[in-house]
């Protein structure tokens, strides 16, 4: 039988709650309206999706598919299957790639360096196929590669046909896995990560028209540190981002723009929504008690349920609702209980954001009852069945 706010319960809980009635907004998640067809907008701290428009539909995602190409260098890099200084080879094919590129030439010999450059500054094709290429010997094998090593991130919406996002009917990505891809390159990278933030490249001097990062928002100062535009006739204008103001990071993806213009002014605007219309609050500590359970047949009546790490959620700034609590137990808890075992949940509830679901750990040991305290249990076991009992 689930306990919620049993009156004990919530005797023990009014600290809490008076914590977390703090002032939200009525509709905080629709308060943006975003022109792209498309968008994912996520809270890294607090693992709070903000926003959500068909994230999980596949789409073209141009070159921002770039970002699955650069994973698999990157993890060549950490494995030491690669180096830095890695020479690779530009065959015939890489070097006739169309689109943006980074200038190479066949007989070129680019470093795994220069290839990261190339394709997160120039956003090169040909920097693609010769990663491509050079780990996996083909485009093609690089390309089942990468659909495979998605799979095992949890990107279940992406199907890779090609290294660099050139159009295929086959290549398409969610602006889920988009996102849930560039929360990997940040957290699990984070030597090569600040790459994403550099403006320009400029290899062998190739290309002083299209050294310049195409991020809109590197030269803003809104904390805007990666990662990847793309564009094709088919996709339209997307990015994904990222930007970190204080202890706060969001990352947001959109596509479908109608213009470059058009991607820039609604990619700041995501950002800034993001950054300044929630904050982080903590609302409850780890190891302080916000309730207790009941515990049958053991050395003591209750037992206090503690959050293992402190809890924070994301406030909106504008004010109309309360954020409410609970805490939510199968019980009561038989003894013995070990003291930091998972037991309960403390679930928070904002306004159109997605519920918070905490664990709560048993505050402190509790053992079995002894003889006689297990025969008064049951006593009163066998009371509240028969005899407290409402007739049915």
């Amino acid at each position: 039988m689930l306990h919620l706010f049993r009156s004990h319960e919530f005797r023990n809980l009014i600290a809490l709650v008076a914590v977390l009635a703090l002032p939200v907004l009525a509709h905080p998640a629709r308060a943006f309206e975003t022109a792209a067809t498309a968008a994912w907008v996520y809270d890294v701290a607090t693992e709070t999706v903000l926003l959500d428009k068909n994230a999980d539909e596949p789409l073209p995602p141009a070159s921002m598919s770039k970002l699955m190409t650069i994973t698999m260098l990157f993890e060549a890099l950490k494995d030491g299957r690669v180096t830095m200084d890695t020479e690779f080879t530009v065959s015939e094919r890489a070097a006739a790639m169309g689109g943006s590129t980074m200038f190479l030439q066949q007989g070129d010999r680019p470093t795994t360096w220069e290839l990261i450059h190339g394709m997160i500054v120039n956003s090169g094709n040909d920097a693609c196929v010769v990663v491509a290429e050079g780990l996996a010997g083909t485009e093609e094998a690089f390309s089942a590669q990468m659909t495979e090593r998605a799979r095992a991130l949890g990107m279940t919406a992406s199907t890779f046909a090609n290294a660099s996002g050139w159009p295929d009917p086959k290549h398409r990505m969610s602006m889920r896995d988009l996102g849930i891809l560039s929360l990997h390159l940040i957290e699990d990278f984070p030597e090569y990560y600040p790459i994403f933030s550099k403006t320009e490249y400029n290899y062998k001097d190739r290309a002083p028209d299209n050294r310049f990062n195409r991020n809109p928002l590197l030269k803003l100062s809104i904390g805007a540190d990666g990662l990847k535009t793309g564009h094709t006739i088919e996709a339209g204008y997307g990015l994904a981002g990222s930007a970190k103001q204080g202890d706060r990071r969001v990352i947001f993806v959109i596509t479908g723009l109608a213009s470059e213009a058009a991607r820039a002014e609604e990619a700041e605007k995501l950002a800034t929504w993001a950054l300044r219309q929630f904050s982080q609050k903590t609302v409850a500590k780890a190891g302080v008690r916000v309730a207790e359970a009941e515990v049958y047949l053991g050395d003591a009546e209750t037992v206090g349920l503690v959050p293992a790490e402190d809890i924070s959620v994301l406030v909106p700034a504008i004010v109309r609702d309360s954020i409410k609590a609970e805490v939510v137990y199968s019980g009561p808890l038989i003894a013995p209980i070990a003291a930091g075992t998972t037991v309960a949940e403390l679930v928070v509830y904002i306004p159109d954001l997605p519920d918070r679901r905490i664990p709560l750990v048993a505050e402190a040991d509790v053992g079995k009852a002894g003889l006689v305290g297990r025969m008064i249990g049951a006593g009163q076991a066998l009371y509240q069945r028969y005899v407290a009992a409402p007739a049915s």
